[in-house]
């Protein structure tokens, strides 16, 4: 029986034979450190595949700094880790199809690459923003190889886990090592995200511009879209004490990029400020300002309506023909109400309107009342306040939290069952943003949190109050939110009148899952290097404490399933057994399975089974099991860890 890998992808393997099923002769053979062979490339055949013309050598326009080779390595490095699921700490654990994870991101984002590879139609993320107080880590001495440098600065403790360092402006790498951080996080986020998938990523001033240069090379510059604009809010004034060297920062960023340039999504409102009675349009009148009225377009005096000057009708009526012929009628009236719409809405929702219209002719198109086209100008909208924490928690356990309505803005590009990704969760604004807006228009938006158990400053109220770290903020959030919403919606639903449809409670539950060192002993990968009397010591090659739910979603990790799906435990002939999703698995992990119960699971014909490697003691046992799949259940896959 095959063994599963129990580790994460190694994705340069993977890119490796992307390039083999394009350009098979650039394949070919070296030797690792060890002296074992594997396949690699030959990048000079490589290059007289793709070009006539070397660039090496020669100047070519490249956004880079120092370290971002081994920040691509590192994103492509294979991790031996898992995520060990915590009850205690979750909410609704049986029913939920929301997920917190806690642990450092990257390894959150690897091990999560083949469960949900293309399935995030959304990611939001608020990253630090390299101001010279945030803490995160990465090598700045890349002259050292991987273990002189760890060691040196104990980049990673005896389990693996990542020591985060603070990056301040005295660091010679200040940027560089901020660069490195974000682009292996953001190559791995990449491929989570579906074809239609979107990413919205907040930051400020201080990288902005290095953000932009490095989203363009992990997505394409075609997949920009928008560089939106936000309100910082009245602190920004204290930027300028004490050196009042320059002004304060008003506002903060949101980079808008898509997977896909093709991708088109639906058109986006945002509220009117100021809303003129009886109009939408909010524009200054010809007659109220006749030195500024030209002969392109102006407004007339009794409607407001847009209409063109009269040295434009004739080249507006051929248009207007012309685009009905497009749309396959043949309508001979042409009102001027119809010419200005034509004009003023050249974009596929109005084409659309004019196909759907029965008479030919387009039928006028006007926003909600108070409602007008959306644009990269969101400063309607404030990006972050302590005003809503302290609301839930009545005092300010996070200082720096993002504000709802601007998440539930970008919510509104998606769909209502979106799988929505946050792995710089913080207080878990996005968490609280899908909840909400889940339970206004009845949704099924889903949402995995990423965050790092960093430690809080033990002055401050956070501290005081209970919370060690920021995980621990951002679940309990997570916790009070959901309740709150629950009782606002049954307060509603308490008040409906007769036939009113009652609105459904949200899923306001989560599944905490931790980011932790394999469930697997060193002789699982190594078995090579065992001696024959360890092996006689050796009982199972599972770490002792790990628990058959630890080991069941290990198992997920590595089959690549979702970490949402339901499971169930019963007890055949006093053996644990668990079934995943209906029989998408089927996991029994017990010391010794007899082969009643190896009949029993066979029979149900799950399309996945997985046993310990130490529940049979043979060779013959084995194939014995081998024989009963191929006979009861030809169509399951059989592993073993």
């Amino acid at each position: 029986m095959d063994k599963l890998r129990m580790e994460t992808k190694d994705m340069t393997q993977e890119n490796i034979k992307k390039l083999a099923e394009l350009f098979p002769n650039v394949v070919t053979e070296m030797k690792d450190e060890d002296g074992n062979l594997k396949k690699g490339i030959n990048f000079e055949l490589l290059k007289q595949e793709l070009s006539g013309d070397v660039i090496d050598g020669e100047e070519a326009y490249d956004f880079t700094w120092v370290g971002k080779r081994a920040a691509m390595v590192e994103a492509n490095t294979p991790i031996r880790k898992t995520l060990r699921p915590c009850l205690d700490e979750s909410k609704n654990w049986e029913t939920t199809e929301n997920l917190y994870i806690e642990g450092d991101n990257l390894d959150a984002l690897k091990l999560l690459q083949e469960s949900y590879l293309n399935s995030v139609k959304m990611i939001y993320i608020d990253p630090p923003y390299n101001t010279g107080n945030d803490s995160f880590v990465y090598p700045d001495d890349y002259s050292m190889d991987t273990e002189e440098y760890d060691e040196s600065i104990e980049y990673r403790d005896d389990d693996g886990n990542i020591n985060f360092r603070k990056n301040n402006e005295t660091n010679p790498r200040f940027h560089s090592d901020w660069c490195s951080m974000m682009f292996s996080r953001l190559k791995l986020a990449k491929s989570l995200l579906a074809e239609d998938g979107l990413i919205f990523i907040s930051i400020g001033d201080e990288e902005v511009s290095n953000l932009r240069k490095i989203c363009d090379a992990v997505f394409g510059e075609s997949n920009f879209r928008n560089q939106i604009v936000v309100r910082r809010g009245a602190k920004s004034v204290q930027a300028q004490f004490p050196t009042w060297d320059k002004l304060g920062q008003g506002l903060e960023y949101i980079l808008f990029y898509t997977r896909n340039p093709e991708y088109r999504f639906s058109r986006q409102m945002k509220p009117l400020d100021e809303v003129r009675k009886g109009t939408w349009n909010n524009h200054w009148r010809g007659t109220d300002r006749p030195t500024m009225r030209y002969p392109i377009f102006g407004i007339t005096p009794t409607s407001g309506q847009w209409r063109w000057g009269k040295e434009r009708s004739e080249i507006a009526v051929e248009n207007y023909k012309r685009m009905l012929k497009e749309v396959g009628t043949t309508e001979d009236i042409i009102e001027e109400e119809a010419i200005d719409e034509w004009y003023s809405k050249q974009d596929d929702g109005f084409l659309d309107l004019l196909r759907l219209s029965k008479s030919g002719k387009p039928e006028h198109y006007v926003p909600p009342t108070g409602e007008t086209l959306l644009n990269s100008s969101w400063v309607d909208l404030l990006i972050g306040s302590s005003s809503e924490i302290r609301n839930i928690f009545g005092n300010t356990v996070f200082d720096t939290a993002k504000l709802t309505p601007v998440i539930r803005r970008m919510l509104g590009f998606c769909s209502k069952d979106a799988l929505v990704l946050d792995f710089f969760s913080g207080s878990s604004t996005t968490a609280h943003a899908v909840m909400q807006l889940n339970a206004e228009d009845g949704g099924n938006r889903k949402y995995i949190m990423v965050q790092l158990p960093e430690e809080t400053d033990e002055k401050s109220q956070a501290f005081k109050a209970g919370y060690k770290t920021i995980a621990d903020i951002g679940k309990e959030r997570i916790r009070r939110a959901g309740e709150k919403i629950k009782a606002e919606v049954e307060e509603a639903n308490a008040k409906l009148k007769d036939g009113e449809e009652p609105k459904k409670v949200p899923d306001i539950g989560f599944r905490v899952l931790k980011v932790d060192s394999t469930n697997m002993k060193d002789v699982y990968y190594a078995a090579n290097e065992i001696t024959q009397d360890q092996l006689f010591n050796m009982k199972s090659n599972i770490k002792e404490g790990r628990t058959d739910l630890d080991l069941l979603y290990g198992v997920l990790v590595d089959w690549g399933l979702p970490l949402s799906l339901n499971h169930e435990t019963e007890t055949i002939e006093g053996i644990a057994v668990h079934t995943v999703d209906h029989g998408s698995l089927i996991a029994c992990f017990a010391e010794h399975v007899p082969e009643t119960v190896v009949r029993e699971i066979a029979k149900r014909q799950p399309l996945r089974v997985v046993f310990r490697d130490s529940s049979f003691s043979s060779s013959p046992e084995k194939i014995n099991v081998e024989e009963i799949f191929k006979f009861l259940a030809p169509n399951t896959s059989v592993r073993v860890i």
